[in-house]
């Protein structure tokens, strides 16, 4: 086990796990948005990284930039609905979605890079303690997200991915396995 892996079995109940959506739990749509539940499609092995992730976090947070409702693309009753069937599909083990449906030039404190959604959710959650969180995401904006919150990251990529992360995984299944084996 790396240094960078040495946290793993330090993650208890009292942990916070921080989700990016797309690319993460769905497939990314190349230079479009999820604009419906026909268009949603989770990527291999998602439910089953669930199941394993609601045994190990007391919070399981979703924080998404969602410009394509600043670009007029899509409405936030569209994400809405979008986000019922995800949960739903997913047995409800999300505590909350944080979405930012600003446009990425307006650089609004809520969209990620920036910590807006972060600190929400430590509004909503005062327990929440970010030196004890992880950003899981497959974006240099999640990670620098995860680093300005003090959170540890983790990068779902390629292994040829050049973006700095405390840990990379091909897939959120991958990265629930490596918890599940570091917790047992």
């Amino acid at each position: 086990m790396t240094a960078t892996h040495s946290f793993l079995h330090l993650i208890d109940s009292s942990w916070t796990l921080f989700l990016d959506r797309d690319g993460v739990i769905n497939k990314r749509i190349p230079d479009a948005y999820v604009r419906n539940i026909a268009e949603f499609e989770f990527l291999p092995n998602t439910k089953a990284a669930f199941s394993i992730f609601r045994q190990l976090f007391s919070r399981i947070l979703v924080v998404s930039n969602q410009q394509g409702i600043g670009k007029g693309i899509m409405t936030e009753e569209d994400l809405r609905l979008v986000h019922n069937h995800m949960l739903n599909e997913l047995n409800h083990c999300i505590d909350k979605i944080y979405y930012a449906p600003h446009l990425a030039s307006e650089n609004n404190i809520m969209r990620k890079p920036n910590i807006g959604m972060a600190l929400q959710a430590k509004k909503d959650f005062p327990s929440i303690d970010f030196s004890k969180s992880i950003m899981v995401g497959d974006s240099s904006s999640d990670m620098l997200f995860g680093k300005n919150a003090g959170m540890k990251t983790v990068l779902i990529a390629d292994k040829d991915s050049n973006i700095e992360a405390d840990m990379k995984f091909d897939s959120l299944y991958s990265f629930a396995l490596m918890l599940k084996n570091s917790n047992n």
